[in-house]
């Protein structure tokens, strides 16, 4: 598995942003900006892990800026466009990224995940990704 680094400065690309979820909708724990995210059972969102196929490996949308616990969030979904990382492949998949003792949930990784065998962005250029999908098991 091959963590993305995210960029301190990742961000939402306002002119090509597609919001999928927004109002009456709380953060269920401090999200990181940019973060793949899913909406719990408790109506809560949380950042989406792909370490086993489960709910927290379900994926809804991004945030577009860091977001304390009990805080209104909007998610950002398909053909959103983010500012991520650097030195990233064009073209690459990215995946929701197993967490573990060194990576936290809410990254991406390069390869796929037990959650996430189908990809949830892709690599436009070296620093910038795009949401290719709303739901890693179904497309």
């Amino acid at each position: 598995m091959a963590v993305v680094e995210k960029s301190a400065s990742a961000s939402l690309d306002a002119n090509q942003a597609h919001q999928v979820a927004a109002g009456n909708l709380y953060a269920g724990e401090d999200l990181s900006a940019v973060a793949p995210c899913y909406i719990k059972s408790d109506g809560l969102v949380y950042m989406s892990d792909g370490a086993a196929s489960n709910e927290a490996a379900k994926f809804h949308g991004f945030t577009a800026r860091a977001t304390l616990q009990n805080e209104p969030v909007t998610l950002f979904g398909a053909g959103s466009r983010f500012k991520y990382s650097a030195g990233m492949t064009p073209g690459a998949t990215l995946y929701l990224a197993a967490s573990d003792v060194y990576t936290d949930a809410g990254n991406l990784q390069t390869t796929t995940s037990t959650g996430d065998t189908k990809g949830t962005a892709f690599a436009l250029n070296a620093t910038d990704i795009v949401v290719c999908r709303t739901d890693p098991k179904n497309g």
